[in-house]
């Protein structure tokens, strides 16, 4: 039997720290071929996004059947999509092929603060959660996919998540880490309740692509075959071990990536 194969949908990022090219690295380290498809390519570096050009929609779907038809794809991780068509296609394309392992990390927003998702394409994107097996919003992203105010604490987190259950997803990941606090804590919320993982919050500015590495990781260990509580923790603990190490690597001058990495180098 061949090694698990996972898919990142996303745009890249120049840097190596974030999008596709964050998500395969976090493959590799946890031991699952990647592929890719990619929906943007972006001009960034660890200080911000100077420039984006959007992937054709037609393209998108090319790469997807070309992947499709050929890799046993064990699941899939969805990033940036930056426009309304690009999410249409990428829901048709998981439509055709009937997957069911889809992490979607809805990216509205980069750590630097620049844009990544056009103003029109909220819609579209509250759509393709339903199709998701887990969706992995930050607190920020859960605002613009609710129209709420940011939560404020775990209870408000928890009911956050808990609406956006209604979209249509199995499970909703709630991601905690700038509420503040000794802890960065996440929520796994689903039809049977609530399942809360924490981590002792490290201080670094290097965080750039924790998103992506924490959505990815997922991902991966879905792909081994993990039970999605199971998944969960494992990929929290990958990243807060690659946070804790990421001042090793000292790329760039503004908010470096993490250290995907670390047991090896």
């Amino acid at each position: 039997m061949g090694a698990p194969i996972a898919l990142c949908i996303a745009g890249s990022d120049s840097s190596g720290g974030a999008g596709i090219e964050a998500d395969l690295k976090t493959f590799s380290a946890l031991g699952v071929y990647g592929a890719c498809v990619v929906t943007a390519l972006t001009a960034q570096n660890t200080k911000g996004v100077f420039r984006i050009h959007d992937v054709p929609a037609d393209f998108i779907a090319a790469q997807m059947d070309a992947v499709f038809s050929d890799l046993a794809v064990g699941a899939v991780k969805i990033g940036m999509l930056g426009n309304a068509p690009a999410v249409e296609t990428v829901a048709a394309g998981l439509d055709r092929y009937r997957v069911r392992n889809v992490v979607l990390d809805p990216v509205i927003m980069a750590s630097s603060g620049d844009p990544l998702l056009r103003p029109g394409a909220i819609d579209a994107l509250r759509k393709l959660a339903g199709r998701a097996r887990v969706l992995t919003p930050n607190l920020s992203e859960a605002v613009a996919l609710l129209n709420l105010p940011l939560a404020r604490d775990e209870a408000s987190m928890r009911t956050q998540a808990e609406k956006l259950l209604a979209l249509g997803p199995e499970a909703v990941l709630i991601k905690g880490g700038h509420l503040g606090g000794a802890e960065s804590v996440d929520l796994l919320v689903d039809a049977n309740g609530c399942k809360r993982f924490a981590a002792p919050r490290i201080a670094t500015k290097n965080t750039h692509g924790t998103g992506c590495t924490l959505s990815s990781a997922i991902a991966a260990d879905l792909a081994k075959g993990m039970p999605l509580k199971q998944a969960v923790g494992e990929a929290k603990a990958f990243v807060s071990a690659a946070i804790a190490t990421a001042d090793r690597l000292a790329v760039g001058s503004g908010n470096g990536p993490l250290h995907h990495f670390f047991r090896w180098w």
